[in-house]
């Protein structure tokens, strides 16, 4: 797992790299505000390839966050990953490894039939009651993700993961009421205590579309401070003390700020973003998004790309992302070296003050 002592030593040998807050505080450690997804990309061999060199490439410039899902490719971008953290000479105890788990995952391929794969794999076999699952897809109860945990840990070739997200809990409320949401997830998390006290992972958290973005209204909304609720009485009920629950994952870019801009919970003095909710509850947010899966690549609002610092314009919506107020790192997808160079690239340059940052929505 990651450790304190192992990334500063990391952050020391490319201090003189990167700009101001390019590293920044998780815990007693140092991570890079700009990480690497592995959503994109076909389910092929080939495309496994460039991920484990691209990981590899990213390791050894100076990014020590790597994201993934179990579902992300059909399983082969954990297993890329675990690939990568193998052959890599980078001291695995540098290295921020977070993965999710919710969506059912199919296993290298997409079947012909996937419903017909989920019910003969997951329901009839009894890894997932028929009751749980939403959408056809999607499960959050106890057993079925620690049992995802377990191979998402096969997958990786690790003995603990550094953060391991419930994967867009707001999906089950297409069929859930906001209340037995609440208790499932308290019944999983409670799961996951006791794996942050075995060892498996050192922390939990979850990872979200909307949730945390829109109005209180919206039938996708939930409210963080519920689920920190859930979190602290997971921890009284596994007996671990203090919650290991630490972070959480959402989309943040120039197009799709709502994280900052709508005041979608309710805190003590009043609505206010989840932004400003995570940073005043110690949360760690992790930005999913940042260039929009390649849509802003065609431009920035003129406005924007004025006060950004960057030589393209990636980097430039990059640099925003990571200027938001209480942002740990932005999440890039990153599937060829070549990106690999260009958006790290983006970290050379310092962020957006926090007036400069306001100013620009305004």
């Amino acid at each position: 797992m990651v450790t304190g002592s192992a990334t500063w030593d990391y952050r020391d040998r490319f201090y003189e790299d990167f700009g101001r807050t390019y590293f920044r505080r998780y815990g007693d450690g140092l991570v890079s505000s700009i990480g690497l997804g592995t959503y994109l990309g076909a389910p092929t061999d080939e495309v496994d390839e460039r991920y484990v060199h691209s990981i590899e490439h990213a390791l050894e410039l100076g990014c020590n966050v790597v994201d993934t899902a179990i579902n992300y490719r059909h399983q082969r971008s954990e297993r890329a990953v675990g690939r990568a953290l193998e052959q890599t000479d980078v001291d695995r105890e540098a290295i921020f490894v977070s993965t999710k788990g919710g969506f059912v995952p199919f296993d290298r391929d997409r079947p012909d039939d996937p419903g017909g794969y989920v019910k003969k794999t997951y329901v009839d076999t009894g890894v997932i009651d028929r009751g749980d699952l939403v959408a056809g897809s999607h499960c959050i109860a106890p057993d079925y993700i620690e049992g995802q945990l377990d191979r998402s840990l096969e997958n990786l070739g690790l003995d603990s993961i550094d953060c391991y997200y419930v994967h867009n809990p707001e999906t089950q409320r297409r069929e859930q009421s906001p209340e037995s949401l609440y208790e499932q997830l308290e019944a999983t998390f409670t799961r996951l205590e006791e794996r942050a006290s075995a060892g498996d992972i050192s922390h939990y958290g979850v990872a979200t579309w909307d949730a945390f973005r829109v109005p209180a209204e919206h039938q996708s909304h939930l409210s963080i401070a519920k689920i920190v609720d859930c979190a602290r009485a997971a921890a009284r009920e596994a007996g671990t003390g203090g919650t290991h629950f630490r972070a959480i994952q959402l989309p943040f870019n120039v197009a799709m700020a709502d994280a900052f801009t709508v005041k979608s919970q309710a805190g003590a003095d009043g609505n206010q973003s989840v932004l400003w909710f995570a940073a005043n509850a110690g949360l760690d947010v992790f930005t999913s998004a940042s260039i929009a899966q390649g849509d802003l690549l065609d431009g920035l609002p003129e406005g924007v790309a004025a006060v950004l610092e960057g030589e393209t314009t990636a980097q430039r919506a990059i640099n925003f992302a990571r200027s938001a107020p209480g942002v740990t790192s932005s999440l890039v997808g990153m599937s060829r070296p070549a990106h690999v160079e260009e958006n790290i690239g983006a970290g050379r340059y310092d962020p957006l003050g926090a007036d400069t940052f306001d100013d620009v929505f305004e």
